[in-house]
């Protein structure tokens, strides 16, 4: 192991760097000199350094020609080159050799001090930095448990959260991410009384002080967003919680300006609910009235979301009070991501909406109880994120949104529904015709064991949802449960504990991101806002 802070200074003038030395001695560095490219190469071989203080113009082999021999010697080893020359082409020529950092000569102690501390404690001091920063805020974000929280106020702390939790699993502190986890615990079931008096008023008074919800992403984000650019692409990534999104967003901001919002989820929080609402503007009670056929039963998943190319064509012919033409595709394998990138340039070409659906994150989550692959590679939160990560950057979503950018079409990016790493089995009694979802049941004489573990709803209108016979009423699974049935207990514990499921009542799963991407160098009109405008493109 390399001595702490250990320098290998190598110049031909190394007599004229005493000053320096001393310097960087004072600073509590070791410093070790070598006039001669050969002379650094043999000290390097009998052992490592921290850093390696490069010149590039010396007698004999320059500087970037060392560069190879001492990767091949130590291929982690921080290079800083040092030069005399201001010449573009050295420039380049040491970043496409990966230099860490490029210094002029003539340099000054404190600015090499400032590169090598960067290199050599940067971590640790942008760690100790974070730290602080979170106990900090921790304390006031602690002080809001139990606090008469609005909307607003819900979508403040829940994106902070998030923002947090990405944070500290990047800084590697798990003690601090064990204290955010245990405040987002507790932050849960005030979520849950919230929504149970909240939810039914804000369906009973639609223009009243409420957040957006799913029916309203089409009237106050997509359509004004059309209006003032004519083409817009559309992507709905099935199941993207906020974490999720916070680990993307690096990925798309060099190809577009990003401006955020966020809009609360419809009940159950489930595709053939929350997508259809979105694609549709209406409530899943509103849908079945207008087209019986197109609304199944509620265990009919699959035919619940069949229709969603004409519930936005319908949606919008009434918004804007014209036709609007929709291209609508949904993806689900790598196939389909090839066949559409075929198409999607005519379809950026034309004027309209095109709307893409992807299904990868919510097929993931899904299948990741059935296999032992999926269920090691997204074990926990901090590995879902980087699961949903390495997807993106090679998934058709990308190539989607390179492609609107080469063309110049503004992007509305949003999910219909998150997800809850589920740990705590919750007993329920049902008759034998109860749905089989994990998170949300329809049924006869449902009832909880625990009151606590799940919001009944007997009234399913007052909930927008359509009536499904006599005593039939719903249960939203709330904290991090899943339904389990007392016949079949310790299968059901086995088999999903740990599973991230959707459908029941937490910030994980309400409370979503919705991002307008406008290509870089065209600026777009906000869009969305009202009384119910929440910041970012809806405020």
């Amino acid at each position: 192991m390399p001595r702490p802070k250990s320098i290998l200074w190598v110049d031909d003038e190394i007599d004229g760097l005493a000053a320096h030395r001393r310097f960087l001695e004072a600073q509590g560095f070791a410093i070790e000199q070598a006039a001669h490219g050969d002379d650094a190469l043999a000290l390097l071989r009998r052992r490592p350094y921290s850093v390696v203080l490069l010149d590039e113009q010396m007698p004999g082999r320059r500087g970037l020609e060392l560069l190879a021999e001492i990767r091949a010697i130590d291929p982690a080893m921080p290079v800083v080159m040092v030069t005399q020359s201001e010449d573009e082409g050295t420039l380049r020529d040491a970043i496409g050799l990966e230099v860490a950092d490029y210094l002029v000569k003539p340099v000054q102690p404190r600015q090499v001090l400032s590169v090598v501390t960067r290199l050599l404690e940067g971590d640790r001091i942008r760690q100790q930095r974070l730290a602080r920063d979170f106990v900090t805020r921790f304390r006031e974000l602690e002080g809001r448990r139990g606090g008469a929280l609005g909307w607003r106020e819900w979508i403040e702390l829940v994106a902070e959260l998030a923002q947090w939790e990405v944070r500290l699993a990047g800084a590697q502190e798990p003690g601090l991410s064990e204290a955010l986890r245990n405040l987002q615990h507790s932050l849960r079931k005030d979520f849950a009384t919230y929504v149970t008096r909240e939810y039914p008023r804000w369906l009973a008074d639609p223009e009243g002080d409420r957040p957006p919800l799913s029916v309203d992403v089409g009237a106050e984000f997509l359509v004004p967003l059309f209006k003032s650019t004519s083409r817009v692409l559309l992507l709905v990534i099935d199941c993207l919680r906020l974490d999720q999104w916070e680990v993307l967003r690096d990925l798309v901001t060099p190809l577009f300006e990003v401006e955020e919002s966020h809009y609360f989820s419809i009940l159950p929080t489930a595709t053939p609910f929350a997508r259809n609402s979105i694609f549709s503007g209406l409530f899943p009670m509103e849908i079945a009235a207008r087209h019986p056929s197109w609304w199944g039963h509620a265990s009919d998943e699959e035919s619940l979301n069949a229709h969603e190319a004409e519930l936005l064509t319908e949606q919008l012919a009434e918004l804007v009070g014209r036709p609007v033409p929709v291209r609508y595709e949904k993806l689900f394998t790598a196939a389909d991501g090839a066949d559409l990138l075929r198409r999607l340039p005519a379809h950026l070409a034309q004027d309209g909406v095109t709307a893409l659906v992807f299904n990868f994150i919510d097929q993931l989550t899904h299948g990741r109880s059935e296999s032992a692959i999926l269920y090691e590679v997204a074990r926990d939160d901090a590995a879902l994120r980087g699961v949903t990560r390495t997807w993106f950057e090679r998934s058709p979503v990308l190539a989607a949104l390179q492609e609107a950018e080469r063309r110049g079409v503004t992007v509305l990016v949003t999910t219909d529904h998150g997800s809850i790493h589920c740990e705590t089995p919750a007993t329920v009694y049902a008759k034998r015709d109860a749905t089989a979802n994990l998170r949300y049941k329809f049924g006869e004489d449902l009832r909880a064991e625990d009151p606590e573990a799940a919001i009944a709803v007997p009234d399913l209108k007052a909930w927008g949802l359509p009536g499904m016979g006599l005593g039939v009423r719903l249960l939203l699974a709330t904290g991090d449960r899943f339904f389990v049935y007392p016949t079949k207990l310790r299968e059901y514990q086995a088999r999903y504990r740990g599973s991230f499921l959707h459908g029941g009542v937490t910030p994980e799963e309400m409370i979503l991101p919705v991002a307008l991407l406008t290509p870089r160098g065209r600026r777009a009109a906000p869009v969305g806002g009202g009384a119910r405008g929440s910041g970012g493109i809806a405020g």
